[in-house]
């Protein structure tokens, strides 16, 4: 297989998504700031806004990218809570630093997205959740899940959400 049609049904598949979500709102991601010393302190970490896009599904649909989703999050003011598993301390501390990065308080925050090569998956590769099979662009919505056509699953996921 060349994979000279699956550029040609993924540009159109994306197209017509995008087409769909116009209007709607985005959502935005997130990515750890360096941090930097401030006349000889350490800043507290900060996650802060570096782009945004649609979120369908286990993909983020920006305008001319795509990703996979990472970690969803709230961005939440820091305030003293008496948590007693480690994982939902790490969670609030996620939160909190995407308030401090510029993230209004309770907005939606994509965190660790990954980028998924649009051009690899038209020559007929796997990239993040995409890959072909027989020319058909598939996408993977679980890690060990069974794959599905790209088209059925964003047209499932559009109706879900009213597009």
């Amino acid at each position: 297989m060349d994979g000279s049609d699956n550029g040609v049904e993924l540009d159109d598949v994306l197209t017509d998504a995008r087409r769909r979500l116009a209007g709607s709102p985005r959502e935005r991601l997130g990515d750890w700031a360096h941090a930097r010393k401030l006349l000889g302190f350490g800043r507290a970490p900060r996650i802060v806004p570096v782009g945004e896009a649609w979120h369908v599904g286990v993909l983020l649909i920006a305008d001319a990218e795509v990703y996979a989703t990472g970690d969803v999050l709230r961005a939440r003011t820091e305030a003293p809570r008496g948590f007693t598993a480690q994982a939902q301390r790490e969670r609030s501390e996620r939160a909190a630093a995407a308030a401090r990065g510029g993230f209004a308080d309770g907005e939606i925050v994509h965190l660790g997205a990954v980028p998924i090569d649009l051009d690899a998956v038209a020559r007929g590769e796997a990239s993040g959740r995409l890959s072909c099979s027989d020319g058909v662009v598939l996408v993977r919505w679980s890690t060990g899940g069974a794959t599905r056509p790209l088209a059925d699953y964003l047209d499932e996921q559009l109706e879900l959400l009213g597009r």
